[in-house]
Order: C-alpha cells, then structure tokens, then sequence
C-alpha cells in the first residue's frame, strides 16, 4: 500500500520533487524524504491521505493551510509550499535531521527537568506567536514537537485547523480527529469552540508526559481517555518523579484545568509561571543547567573593520554592520544580537568562537571596509561558531554609490545561508534602500554614531549630520527620523527650549509623510508628541512602531519612558524589561528597576538594580571613560547599599566631565539615595543651570524620594 503510494505521489510531484524514502505515518499524513529539484535541497512533504482528502476538498485545504505559511518563527517549521497534485494535497517544509520529541521520549521515557522546562518555554513562545497572528494549532503533541540543535521546532501549524473546517473536528474514528485524545481539551474533545487555552491545555500534557513518562489521562479507547479527562484530577505525577516540587504541580494543574477560564490566560503566562521559579527547582534538584545549543538561525554582526587611510571612516564600517543588522531584524525567523551585545567586541582581537558562545548565537558575520576616493571595497565572511569555519565569505569592489545594493547582498546572503524562507513582505523590508545619495547615507551613518554616544557635543553634531543628509536628499525618511529623535534628545536633556521641540515635532511628521510604515518614523513620532505631554496621540505611534518591527529597541524605550513620566510604573517596568530583551541596554535596565521601586515591589527592584549594574560594568570595560554610566551605576550601588563604591563612582564621574546636564542630575540622584541632601540639591540646582532639559521626569523619579518635603527641593520643583 505505501510502496505503491510513494510512487503514485512521486508520479504526481515529479516535476518539482523527486521522493526518496518514507519518514513516518500518522493519522492524518504520510511524510516522505524528497530532493527539491529546483533548489537542490533536501525537504519533507507531508501527503494527506487519500480518504481526508476527498472529504476535506482543495480549496479548503489550500485556504486554510494559506495561513499557516505567513508564521515565521525560530521555533515554528516554516512552510515552502503546499498544493494539489493528481488528488493528492500535499504541503512541504524544510527536513529535519534531528529526532521528535516523540522519538526521544521512546528512547529515554523521562526527561531531565531543565530541559522540559527549556522545550516547554520554547513551545509556547512558538504558540504565543501563531496566537499573536490569529492562528491555533490545535494539535499540540510530542509527535508535531522537532528537535533540532537543541531547540524545539513546532509543525503542523493549519493542518488541524484545515481538517476542521472538514467537518472532522470531533474524535470519530482512530486517526481522524482534530487533535489527539491524549492531548485535547475537554472543550476542543467537545466540538465546542476553542481559544488559545486550547493549546495550553495540550501543552501542559506534553510537559507531564516530559516528566512523568506518560501522559496525564490513559484508558483503553479515545472516548475512555476523553471521560477521565473530564470526570477525574490530574494524577500526581510525582508517583512516577518523587524528587519533582509542588510548585510545579500546582502550575501543572493549572494548565490542565477543566475549565479553561481557570488556566492561564496565553502560553506566555504559563511559561512564566514556570521559568521563573527553573533556578531554584534546579538548585534544590541538583541538576546542571547548563547553556542550550544557540538556534541554527541566529546570528551577530560585528562592526566592520575600518581599513581606510581616514580614521574618521570608522563610522561607516558601524554603520554598514548596523544597517545589516537592522535589516536581518525585519526576518522574524532570525534571531539576531543586538547592535549593543555585538559591538561590545569592536577593535578587540578575540576568538569568533568564543564571541558566538558568549553571545548565545550560532553565526557571527564579520567583515572590513575600505573607501578610497569614490571607490568602495567590503569584505564579508559568515562564521560558523561551533568549528570557526567559513559558512560563506565575499568581496565587493564597487562605486561608493552601490553601498546599499551590497548591503542588500550581503543579508540576502545570510538568509539564505541559514536557510530563512522570506515573506514577500520581510523580502522586500530587506530591499528597502536607505537613500538615493550615498553622500546622504554617510551623513545619516555619522549622525546615528554620535547620536549613540549619547553626549551634548555629540547629540548636537549628530543633528547636524541629519540635516546635511536631508540638504542632500530632502526625501530621506530615516534621516528625517534620526532628527527628530537627536531634538527630541537635546529638548529632554541638555536644551529644553520650545524651538527645539517644535523641531521635533516637525521632522517627526515628515518622516512619517515619506514613509507611513517605516517603525523608526512612528517611533520618533510618539517620542516627539509625548515630549508635549500628548500622550493619547504618543501611544498609538509607539505601538504601531512595534508591530511594524517587533525587533526594534526604541518603540518599547521610548513607550516605557512616557508611561513611567506619567507615573504608571507597572506598564513602565513591562515595556522597559522588553525593550531589554530586544538588547541589552543598561538604561533601560535601571529604569525598570527604578519602575519596581515607585510600586513598592522591593525585592524585584533589587534584583533589577543587580541586573543594571552588571551591565554598567560590561559596558565600562569597553568604555571606562564614560562619566553617565559611572553616574548611573554610583545609583545602582547606592541601592545595593554598597555606599563606598557609589560615592567612588560618583567622583570619577564628576571629575571626567563636570559640566554635563545628565551626569550632574544622576550625581543628585546617588547623594539623594545616600541621604547627601545638601550635596543632591547643589547638584539639581547646577543640573537644571547648565540645561537639563527633562524636569518634569524629576517628578516622578523615585530618587528623590527622600527631598519630596524639603524646602529647598520643592522650590527647584516649583520651578518646573
């Protein structure tokens, strides 16, 4: 039956595909090995068997499954394609090399606590994703859970959701249900209508089954298992794992709740429920935790080397690897490391391997690049990190002008290098030109560098920069973006005068004219308006700013920042802790911890001050000199009760640039916290005198706490 199968279908496909052996069987699906003749990979396709076919209809399949191919996510199988053939309906996804959590459970019965726990927290931000999207999977099991590198792969997202709209969506015969009776929801078993809690529930099954070695319910028959589902508890499952907590099985039963409006509410709160509470369950178990492989699809892009005669050209190598890495964003399928975590590495000689294992990252790119009159060289090599070698490497040699068909080159490289299947819109987010002008785009690049040094000086040329790049190319959406935010710094921290938020606010508007769904344009947008305390008309920018680029830093920092100024800390702190998860800023970081501190949550506070100094102090390594992250971590010191090294810090601070507005009000803030008050109200004082723009954030900065009833405190704060 399957021999002559496999060679009907291969008759069917053989055009595009050319079947090679059988990988396995289910219910709904055989699953054959094929060689992708056009692109000359290796691929599997899923053919639905001939019964479900007839009964569920092209159309519908093709419909339904159509949804399921716009998901991209490191931890979702891609689809490549789907289709009809002979009447057989068929849909294609990369091959996976690896084994099924399926396969492994067979093999070891029982998994280590730590990594159920890392395949669970992967699962559901894969399900979290596709709930995101609008998409169930329905038919979450160890059977549709892959294994590869290290990291779980979800498949089968649509394939139940198009056997539904069959009419198949309760169990009526082996291997014909919509979901599989071990894993299905009391509701989903019903035929009743199904939300992300569906999903949930099966999840919380393939976790048990992880360490119990079995699922929660088992009986003779499907309708057997779907009455003890309904009638009877979770079973203890520690009667097969004594040495597991009570804190996970009462998160376990949770998740398995009849009900669903007892469950938790989406796949994130569950997988919180459970990662917070990992360190100390692994203490207490004795159990390594070390470090998972990094995704095959990850990667970091280092600062290209300046080999130019003019030192002044470095900025064009940051700013090649910082458009790259801007552009590999956009493909949600990539992780990619931040601009932050991988330019700490700049100008320092240190192993590609051992950078990529730092970095949790799987690839490194790095390159050079070599200006010369108006003639441009750059070099670019993609490292494996696990064994050092070349994945690929190239060499452009072109006019300056051609800047941005090789950076284009260069991220479609690595694409497909990582084998990262595009959407057209992620395809053509990564074709989107930076400028017409080359001479624009180097002034845009020296502007977003000085602006990143985060100095008067440099915040004022980096303006300066932004407007030479529009004097070039008036049309330069980007450029008019990266002005407004350099106003928008200048107004909130060295010159707050109405002119120059009204520019602003200005070149915040025409950015989104030229370019309505550029994230950077909607980012600097909501910044510039909440800077005039517009915050209803700020919010909506910000968040159409992260929908538009969910992998951009500024749209969760600058959000966070505006709530905090009104004082709703609660959603400060969610944003803040966001806006670190895209990269590791340390700002960011003490802002939250500062968010846990105005809702009187003191232990998160602590360990959020101890997450910002370590930060800091990465930071200082590469750049001991800078005076406002010495400033900043005096203040995280000065919370951690380490008095002595905070009031060091401070005067290495004040000692290597005095005058500055933003480093003169945090040394306020540290006496403030150490309870210096004469020594915080001189330096508020001088802070405001030499131009910090932001005072209404005093309001609302817990730093001051201490003053809020002091003379002198309330006439500089009647000054604002």
């Amino acid at each position: 039956m399957t021999d002559n199968l496999l060679v009907r279908v291969n008759a069917a496909l053989s055009d595009r595909y050319a079947l090679e052996r059988e990988l396995g069987r289910g219910g709904a699906a055989l699953v054959f090995l094929a060689q992708d003749v056009k692109h000359s990979r290796h691929v599997a396709i899923k053919v639905l068997r001939p019964e479900l076919a007839a009964s569920l209809g092209t159309d519908r399949f093709l419909r339904e499954i159509e949804i399921a191919a716009a998901l991209s996510h490191p931890h979702i199988l891609p689809l490549y394609d789907s289709g009809e053939a002979s009447g057989f309906l068929y849909y294609v996804m990369p091959y996976v090399a690896g084994e099924s959590l399926r396969q492994r459970l067979q093999r070891e019965q029982r998994l280590r606590l730590p990594d159920a726990l890392h395949i669970t927290a992967e699962v559901a931000d894969a399900l979290g994703y596709a709930h995101a999207h609008g998409v169930l999977h329905r038919d979450v099991k160890p059977e549709n859970i892959l294994l590869d590198s290290g990291h779980a792969l979800v498949t089968d997202f649509g394939v139940a959701r198009a056997i539904s709209a069959a009419g198949e969506d309760r169990v009526t015969a082996p291997g014909m249900a919509v979901g599989t009776p071990a894993y299905m929801s009391p509701e989903q078993a019903g035929g009743e209508n199904v939300d992300e809690r569906a999903d949930i529930y099966a999840l919380g099954c393939v976790l048990y089954e992880m360490l119990a070695g079995e699922p929660p319910h088992n009986a003779p028959n499907a309708r057997a298992i779907l009455a003890r589902k309904v009638r009877e508890p979770m079973p203890d499952f520690r009667r097969v794992g004594e040495d597991l907590p009570d804190t996970l099985e009462h998160i376990l039963r949770r998740a398995l709740a009849v009900a669903p409006a007892e469950r938790f509410a989406t796949t994130q709160e569950f997988a919180e429920a459970l990662t917070t509470r990992q360190p100390s369950w692994v203490q207490k178990l004795g159990r390594r935790t070390e470090r998972p492989a990094p995704s095959p699809r990850s990667i970091a892009v280092l600062p290209f080397t300046n080999m130019s005669a003019d030192p002044e050209n470095e900025y064009f190598g940051d700013g090649i690897a910082e458009e790259i890495t801007n552009a590999l964003t956009r493909v949600q399928a990539l992780r990619v490391a931040s601009r932050t975590s991988a330019f700490q590495y700049k100008g320092k000689e240190q192993d590609i391997r051992r950078i990529g294992q730092e970095l949790g990252v799987a690839t490194v790119l790095e390159g050079s690049v070599r200006m010369a009159g108006g003639r441009l060289r750059v070099t670019a090599q993609l490292i494996g990190v696990r064994d050092g070698y070349h994945i690929w490497s190239d060499r452009y040699d072109r006019e300056a002008r051609d800047v941005f068909r090789i950076q284009d080159e260069i991220a479609n490289r690595i694409v497909e290098a990582l084998q990262v299947i595009l959407s057209d819109d992620q395809r053509r987010a990564l074709a989107r030109p930076a400028a017409a002008d080359v001479q624009a785009y180097e002034r845009y690049l020296r502007g977003r560098y000085f602006l990143h040094l985060f100095q008067k000086h440099s915040v004022r040329h980096a303006r300066q920069m932004f407007l030479e790049a529009i004097g070039m190319d008036p049309d330069y959406a980007l450029a008019h973006a990266g002005l407004a935010d350099a106003c928008s710094f200048l107004y909130m921290y060295f010159e707050g005068t109405d002119s120059i938020l009204e520019e602003a606010d200005a070149a915040s508007r025409r950015a989104l004219d030229l370019a309505p769904d550029l994230a950077e344009a909607h980012a600097s947008r909501g910044l510039a308006v909440s800077l005039r305390k517009r915050y209803a008309e700020a919010e909506p920018e910000f968040e159409w700013a992260i929908r538009l680029n969910p992998a951009l830093f500024e749209p969760y920092y600058f959000y966070a920042r505006t709530c905090f100024q009104q004082g709703r800390f609660e959603q400060a702190a969610s944003l803040f802790e966001r806006a670190c998860e895209v990269h590791d800023d340390y700002q960011a970081r003490l802002l939250a911890a500062l968010s846990y501190k105005g809702l009187e949550r003191h232990d998160e506070a602590f360990a959020a001050y101890g997450r910002a100094l370590q930060s800091i102090e990465k930071h200082l390594e590469l750049t001991p000199g800078d005076a406002r992250a010495l400033t900043l971590g005096a203040g995280c010191l000065a919370r951690l009760g380490r008095t002595g090294e905070a009031k060091q810090w401070t005067v290495r601070a004040l000692a290597i640039d005095p005058e500055d507005p933003v480093v003169v009000y945090s040394a306020a803030c540290v006496h403030a916290i150490l309870g210096m008050a004469d020594d915080a109200l001189d330096e508020l004082a001088k802070a405001l005198a030499v131009g910090f723009g932001n005072r209404k954030w005093i309001l609302n900065d817990p730093d001051f706490e201490s003053l809020r009833d002091h003379p002198r405190f309330r006439e500089l704060v009647g000054e604002v």
